[in-house]
């Protein structure tokens, strides 16, 4: 069991999400319901957010892998599920996802300064695609399918997905699947859409998004941590925008001016600029510490 493991304790879920620590500072969520597709039910929904929310504020956490049980990653939304939401639930539907600011499965437009990595087998269609969008890194299996299938339902991919998907792979692709509402291979995800980072058997899904997780922590979490803020500060802003709003980048350029010690020794976010280069020229391996808080 990995070292950090045995002092986190996730708030409380249900049996619709499997929560892991399969290597120190990584957190695994696994979408339960393989029987449903792993379709999205409220309960879920609200797992995911409680879990997540702790992720967001636990320092010993620095990355997140998003998976699923079963023969698909998330087919979407639990239809009957939603119906009876929506025969029960007063709030307007366009209210409601408004109000919800996370997304859909409380990843879809989650603005997490953590890396979060998509481990994808099967298929994910409708809001299990628009999570996938949301997701830094995604590693899928061998002719996995992904659609954003929602016009072919008299509805609209509201959760994210349209900004995101237009965001990388332009106007026209991501016409091609919002429009036909078709469906993508991970082959052509990978080499014309560019949302998918690798492909891989089915089988090597998950130890890959693992791997990756563990190369992420390899690194200075402070940095990591501070990096990502900028590439979410830059999904908004232009290039000069994004360098006088990066407030994680702000702390490391004040900081750099007087820190003079060649040791890591504080959880100050700055503390990698003078002691990573002291221990290259030792040849050290740096030993990081868990994030500051930016």
């Amino acid at each position: 069991m990995p070292s950090t493991a045995t002092t986190l304790k996730p708030p409380a879920h249900s049996n619709e999400l499997k929560v892991d620590f399969p290597a120190d500072h990584v957190l695994l969520l696994t979408f339960n319901r393989p029987k449903y597709l792993n379709a999205m039910t409220p309960t879920m929904t609200e797992d995911l957010r409680r879990v997540l929310d702790w992720f967001e504020n636990e320092p010993q956490l620095w990355v997140v892998i998003v998976t699923g049980t079963g023969r698909v990653f998330c087919a979407g939304a639990d239809l009957k599920a939603w119906n009876n939401s929506q025969q029960h639930n007063k709030i307007d539907e366009q209210e409601k996802i408004v109000g919800d600011v996370h997304g859909f499965g409380s990843i879809s437009r989650r603005q997490s300064i953590k890396p979060m990595i998509a481990a994808v087998s099967g298929g994910a269609y409708g809001g299990g695609t628009e999570i996938v969008l949301n997701c830094d890194i995604v590693i899928a299996g061998t002719g996995t399918k992904f659609a954003l299938p929602e016009v072919k339902r008299g509805v609209v991919a509201i959760q994210g997905g349209i900004p995101r998907l237009a965001q990388i792979v332009g106007h026209q692709l991501a016409s091609e699947m919002l429009l036909l509402g078709r469906v993508v291979d991970a082959a052509e995800a990978h080499t014309r859409f560019g949302f998918v980072n690798r492909v891989v058997p089915s089988s090597e899904v998950l130890s890959t998004a693992l791997a990756i997780a563990q190369e992420i922590t390899a690194n200075s979490p402070d940095a990591v941590q501070s990096t990502k803020e900028g590439l979410l500060i830059s999904q908004k802003l232009n290039y000069h925008q994004t360098l006088l709003a990066h407030e994680g980048l702000k702390a490391f350029s004040e900081v750099s001016r007087s820190f003079s010690t060649s040791i890591i020794t504080s959880h100050d976010p700055l503390r990698l600029t003078w002691a990573s280069s002291s221990l290259r020229v030792q040849k050290r391996a740096p030993a990081w510490k868990n994030p500051a808080k930016l």
